[in-house]
């Protein structure tokens, strides 16, 4: 039953965070058209705010919902040199169990630290230094939702490190290791 469970909700995590990839890659391209679009602005006519200020929404965004994706397809950068070294249930250990550990305790510091910002921007209603002002406090409650996210898809890894411990280093379905 709780392997179930385990499974739908890793599979509505990975369908997310796919959608969420898919989103941080658009914005990447529309952060490209809004600078190209500035500078245009800035040289021939005159000069605006709101293609900055998109841009630099864009990139938060992405940048902070994106870690949560790359995660989940396990295609973040990892230098195996020392792990490789060890045996197979070490790697287990320190690839599957123990950096999932220690990557949920800094996510954690950072969930609780931005959501402070946030509520402190909403508390003093703080806005951007530009022109448009705009509310900055719903902007900076995504840094700790996609920290949120990615502490999820940490927590699921690391109960995936222990069962795949638990089965000597094989996998349930195919038989082999995934380290």
């Amino acid at each position: 039953m709780f392997i179930r469970i385990l499974r739908k909700l890793d599979y509505w995590i990975g369908s997310l965070s796919e959608h969420l990839l898919l989103i941080c890659g658009t914005m990447i391209l529309l952060m490209a058209f809004l600078a190209t679009f500035g500078v245009i602005m800035r040289h021939i006519f005159d000069p605006e705010p709101y293609s900055y200020e998109f841009s630099y929404m864009f990139l938060l965004f992405s940048g902070v919902l994106a870690v949560a994706g790359v995660e989940k397809l396990d295609q973040h950068v990892r230098n195996d040199l020392l792990a490789s070294r060890f045996p197979n249930t070490m790697k287990i250990i320190i690839i599957n169990i123990i950096s999932p550990l220690l990557a949920m305790a800094f996510c954690t510091v950072l969930i609780w630290k931005s959501m402070d910002n946030a509520l402190y921007a909403l508390d003093i209603g703080q806005t951007s230094q530009s022109t448009w002002r705009i509310p900055i406090a719903p902007v900076k409650f995504f840094i700790p939702a996609g920290f949120i996210l990615l502490q999820i898809i940490l927590f699921s890894k690391f109960v995936k490190g222990i069962n795949l411990l638990l089965r000597g280093g094989k996998g349930p379905e195919e038989g082999t290791d995934t380290g």
